[in-house]
């Protein structure tokens, strides 16, 4: 449904005394409304960890690992069975990020989400921190 805007809100939060967050809430287009969270906690030298959407254990993917690529990048890995791709996160400003999950298919990773968030107050909850 290229093309489809989506209206989501989402609550966010950072772990005490971790490196990660927690975005919880949904995405509504016209009648339909789709739960969305995401949670992703840094874990030492096992790397990035947490799940998209329940998880490969409910109705979404394993985060499984991560690399931060610079100050506002951040690249997870992502796994679902025999389902491998990555969840990129960019934060081009102090007040918006955009989410990209791309699947792998044969040899090419095929983006099949994509989210712009656009921060609508004034708090600020956290932040991706490099390493």
């Amino acid at each position: 449904y290229k093309g489809t805007k989506f209206t989501c809100s989402f609550t966010g939060s950072t772990p005490d005394g971790k490196i990660g967050m927690s975005l919880d809430g949904g995405c509504r287009v016209g009648m339909f409304t789709q739960q969305m969270s995401a949670t992703i906690q840094h874990k030492g030298r096992e790397g990035y960890k947490g799940s998209f959407m329940g998880g490969a254990a409910g109705s979404g993917l394993d985060i499984v690992g991560g690399n931060v690529v610079n100050a506002n990048k951040v690249v997870f890995t992502i796994n679902r069975n025999q389902l491998r791709g990555v969840m990129q996160a960019l934060v081009p400003n102090d007040n918006s990020m955009t989410v990209t999950v791309a699947v792998r298919v044969d040899q090419q990773l095929v983006p099949v989400i994509g989210m712009k968030l656009k921060r609508v107050d004034t708090l600020e909850v956290g932040s991706i921190a490099p390493n």
